[in-house]
């Protein structure tokens, strides 16, 4: 089977599901969205958001990119295509929270620990993007300069989370949401390697477990 009779073939058991066997999502649906939730992950082929977290069509809006990561709120006539998703999100959609949510393995984390690409280069898009998680990276490479490359790697795909964050609340609109209580912000990362999903904790300033490993804390009921 050709990969594009795959997806083909998968197109039609979405549409026997979601239009002949529970056509009422989609009969909602017909009318807008009204997702509650902004989602920015990675482009990574291994960690579709909506595959993750179980959720319906209409449940996330969703922006990816190399990294999961948002730029900084900057003026400006270039395109902006993350600015624009998130301020639609919350603008249009009045999203009630945002949620950056990172992983293991991240590749573009490991091209800017290994200053892969250059931000110089006129059309090196990859190095300048990925140069957003800059002060991740040096301030990893500063702590934590015994530690292996895995370690540096996973504290330095924790790191560009934060970042993020931090870049989240230098758009206006974000901040005036945040301020009134109508927007939290969320950082979770996904961690494939144990099939384990963690949260940003302010209070300890650590990535703590939402759902351990299999066979690993409290059995999980299913919902």
């Amino acid at each position: 089977m050709s990969d594009l009779q795959r997806f083909i073939d998968g197109f039609c058991r979405f549409q026997q599901h979601f239009f002949e066997e529970t056509p009422e999502l989609f009969e909602q649906l017909r009318g807008g969205q009204r997702p509650g939730t902004l989602l920015i992950g990675c482009c990574d082929s291994r960690v579709d958001p909506a595959l993750l977290l179980g959720v319906d069509p209409g449940d996330i809006f969703t922006i990816r990119n190399i990294g999961n990561l948002v730029p900084p709120c900057v003026a400006g006539t270039r395109h902006q295509g993350v600015s624009a998703a998130i301020q639609f999100a919350v603008q249009q959609l009045e999203v009630e929270r945002i949620i950056v949510l990172g992983h293991a393995q991240c590749g573009g984390i490991r091209a800017l620990l290994e200053n892969r690409y250059s931000i110089n280069g006129e059309l090196d898009f990859i190095g300048r993007w990925m140069n957003i998680a800059a002060s991740a990276r040096d301030n990893v490479m500063s702590t934590l300069a015994d530690a292996t490359p895995a370690e540096r790697q996973r504290a330095c795909e924790q790191a560009s989370i934060l970042v993020s964050l931090k870049n989240l609340q230098s758009f206006p609109w974000v901040a005036e949401r945040v301020e009134k209580g109508l927007l939290t912000l969320h950082g979770w990362y996904f961690d494939l390697e144990a099939g384990a999903l963690l949260a940003y904790a302010p209070r300890s300033d650590s990535f703590l477990p939402v759902v351990c490993p299999l066979g690993v804390g409290p059995k999980r009921k299913p919902a």
